[in-house]
């Protein structure tokens, strides 16, 4: 018998000290994404860049351990769709030696920012139109300069011990865009800066008050915090003035604190969440946005606890949702618009959907990847996904700590939930690209990644 067992902890030793030994690196990185003068911002809806206001960034990291590294990256965009989103994904991941499935790209969603959709920009120029998107040279430009930031940063990985989970509510930032009138009906008017004082007046409406904080750590020395919260990051906009708005505000000042902790921010489902309770629009109520959202970082972090970190999970999980084609969005209908649209904005409008159609035509999907940390998970969602589907996600899962980005994949638009779409909901008459039917199939892949 003692033969056996001395045999036995030769077998089983070894593998119990390969597991104590197994290591996580952490590479963070950021890089300049400011558009030059003159670029369009909101894909060619408001005021072109004028001046620089602040310098736009791609924050990001690279997590490495014996499995195949993954990226993650927040950017002061409007948005990414299409091909820039395939452009984005495939240079990251020949830069960190990966998949491009194991890249999550997410965008902050900024106003006066670009908006990037290389083949909507292409339509444009075939067709002649006087609309502008997205400048195609500043694009590669910008995804290699990501790109070379990157890989530098992989030759200063850092060791990471522990991952770290905190949370805080942000007080008087987030309000939905429906609310009840007098009357008791839904009403969908309430906008990033709504100056009606009866608008105001009415409830929050759906919110999540959360602002939810993952961080990791060597030890006791933090390396990165990773901040989401749902709500449209604009306070006012179309000033021609690119600005990363009050959520670059306060991860500026955050930063601040601390200048050996890199901090990113990610808006979170925010495609019916605007700060138009809490915003008139006066230039003064920027500082005071990112007042309250710092706040909620401070907070956040204040409540982190740690948790030693034993294993990286990663799924993914690919979605399909079918594109619109009702009146106004039938590819017939798109075109024309492309080429007669009364406004540089509606050809633009009508180059996007059109890129878009190019892809769903053919099938495409887009994957929603998740990533877990044993009490904690990581959750991409596309585009404007509704708040709906953001607490979802945590409800699908609700023994872990779910932090979720949205506006990964953009093309479709605004995703909204089916009670949206029976109410006529007011903001799909446009920015939404998707058909009815999102909602069972984004709440199936949920339960895929994170069950």
């Amino acid at each position: 018998m003692r033969i056996l067992l001395a045999f036995l902890s030769l077998i089983f030793v070894p593998f119990a000290t390969l597991a104590q030994e197994r290591t996580f690196r952490l590479a963070p990185f950021v890089a300049d994404v400011t558009p030059p003068i003159s670029h369009a911002c909101m894909g060619g809806g408001i005021k072109p860049i004028t001046k620089i206001g602040d310098p736009l960034f791609a924050h990001g990291f690279v997590l490495l351990s014996d499995q195949k590294p993954i990226v993650v990256v927040s950017v002061d965009w409007c948005e990414i769709r299409n091909d820039a989103y395939e452009r984005w994904r495939e240079v990251l991941a020949k830069a960190a030696n990966t998949d491009k499935e194991r890249v999550l790209v997410s965008a902050i969603h900024q106003h006066d920012a670009p908006i990037a959709d290389l083949e909507a920009q292409r339509l444009l120029d075939k067709a002649k139109a006087k609309g502008s998107i997205c400048m195609l040279d500043f694009h590669e430009k910008a995804v290699q300069g990501v790109a070379r930031a990157l890989t530098a940063s992989l030759k200063d990985a850092k060791t990471i011990t522990h991952y770290g989970v905190g949370e805080a509510k942000v007080e008087k930032v987030s309000s939905n865009r429906r609310y009840l009138g007098p009357d008791g009906k839904p009403r969908f008017n309430r906008t990033s800066a709504t100056r009606d004082p009866k608008v105001r007046e009415a409830e929050d409406g759906l919110i999540d008050p959360w602002l939810k904080t993952l961080s990791f750590w060597n030890g006791d020395k933090a390396i990165l915090a990773l901040s989401a919260y749902a709500v449209h990051p604009m306070s006012y906009y179309g000033t021609g003035i690119a600005s990363a708005d009050f959520p670059g505000l306060a991860r500026k000042r955050r930063l601040s604190d601390d200048t050996d902790v890199m901090q990113i921010y990610a808006s979170g489902c925010s495609g019916n969440v605007t700060a138009g309770k809490y915003n008139d629009g006066a230039p003064e109520n920027r500082a005071v946005l990112a007042d309250r959202i710092y706040q909620g970082m401070v907070e956040a972090w204040k409540a982190t606890k740690r948790h030693p970190l034993k294993e990286v999970g990663f799924k993914n999980e690919k979605l399909r949702l079918e594109p619109r084609d009702g009146p106004g969005f039938t590819v017939a209908d798109l075109q024309k618009k492309l080429e007669n649209g009364p406004r540089p904005f509606d050809q633009c409008l009508a180059a996007l959907g059109l890129s878009w159609r190019l892809r769903a035509d053919k099938g495409a999907t887009i994957d929603v990847p998740a990533l877990s940390f044993g009490k904690a998970h990581l959750v991409l969602l596309p585009a404007e996904a509704y708040v709906e589907y953001q607490l979802l996600a945590q409800k699908t899962r609700p023994d872990s700590f779910v932090v979720v980005m949205g506006y990964g994949e953009s093309a479709p638009g605004y995703i909204p939930t089916e009670q949206h779409v029976r109410e006529r909901d007011g903001n799909l008459s446009d920015w939404n690209w998707v058909a009815p039917g999102a909602e069972e199939r984004i709440a199936d892949v949920l339960k895929k990644i994170l069950k």
